[in-house]
């Protein structure tokens, strides 16, 4: 069995200390880094949600000017006749 000093066995324990402790931190940059990612593709999801809803209601718009020009076009057609 490896027989070590009292300066070895503290140095050991102040190592294994330092190691976990690293561990611990870069796991806690890296969960900090994963949700800022997260938090960002939901806003992005919003903001393009909204886009599209956005979109939508334009096309909506257009498509009630486009069936009233028809409409007008109809009548006048209608009475020209």
């Amino acid at each position: 069995m490896l027989n070590l000093s009292d300066t070895e066995e503290i140095l050991a324990i102040i190592i294994a200390v330092a190691i976990i402790i690293g561990f611990v931190f870069s796991t806690y940059k890296e969960i900090q880094s994963t949700i800022a990612e997260e938090k960002a593709k939901q806003r992005e999801k919003k903001e393009t949600e909204a886009k599209v809803k956005t979109l939508i209601k334009y096309l909506e718009a257009k498509t009630e000017l486009i069936d009233a020009v028809n409409k007008v076009t109809k009548k006048e057609g209608k009475s020209s006749q």
